[in-house]
């Protein structure tokens, strides 16, 4: 049984997502702001964290920074502005995915499930030193079991769902994929999300590869038929 810590100043967030969660057999630990969560967690790790960025006496940014200084376990940001996801994402806080509110229980399930596979598959790997699954696309170095994005050598910290999106691009080069197949790849049947929601990824994707690329233009958008990614 995984361990979650949820962290959120939210009551009503707080005993709806913990039920949901406990419904799908994870053991839960909740906290109502930062402070308290950070004096539990550094005694005692959790196998993946759930944390909202605004809250008193410690927000979720400041709580992260401080538990990334000697614990690893894989968070996820729960986030109600879109220019906060921007923050997060460019202080490069190592963050593994966010959900911007409001949000479905269904997504956030999907979410949690799939971010911790990919921590115990990467785990796995650093234990066995096993180093296949690695896809090169020119630039590109993408190695999904350890969750590790690299363009001309330079890491580039993706969320699980960025991740997911470059992954089913990169790996037919030249091939277009249209915004319901993107979304087939990034998310699972029974949830539900928007056209503008792949879009918002694609956006910042570009952003992030630009930051140490400036000339970036290997992700291509064809207006009205999807996106394709360039080896060139």
């Amino acid at each position: 049984m995984s361990k979650i810590a949820l962290v959120d100043d939210d009551q009503n967030i707080l005993t709806s997502v913990a039920i949901a969660l406990e419904a799908e057999g994870f053991d839960v630990e909740k906290y109502t702001d930062g402070a308290s969560a950070l004096e539990a967690l550094s005694r005692t790790p959790v196998d993946l964290g759930i944390f909202d960025i605004k809250m008193p006496r410690m927000d979720g940014m400041e709580l992260l920074r401080r538990l990334r200084q000697n614990q690893s376990f894989p968070v996820i940001f729960l986030t109600s502005k879109d220019d906060e996801i921007d923050e997060v994402l460019g202080l490069k806080m190592g963050a593994d995915d966010y959900i911007t509110k409001p949000f479905s229980q269904r997504l956030l399930i999907e979410r949690v499930r799939t971010v911790l596979r990919r921590s115990e598959a990467s785990r796995a790997a650093e234990s066995s030193g096993e180093d296949n699954e690695i896809m090169v696309r020119g630039r590109l170095r993408l190695d999904p079991v350890r969750h590790s994005c690299q363009w001309d050598g330079q890491e580039i910290n993706l969320t699980v769902t960025e991740f997911l999106i470059l992954q089913a691009l990169a790996a037919r080069p030249g091939h277009v994929k249209s915004r319901d197949q993107l979304m087939d790849m990034a998310y699972s049947d029974d949830v539900y999300v928007d056209d503008r929601t792949i879009d918002s990824h694609i956006k910042r994707l570009r952003k992030k590869f630009r930051a140490v690329d400036e000339n970036f233009k290997s992700i291509e958008t064809l207006y009205g038929v999807g996106y394709r990614f360039s080896e060139g």
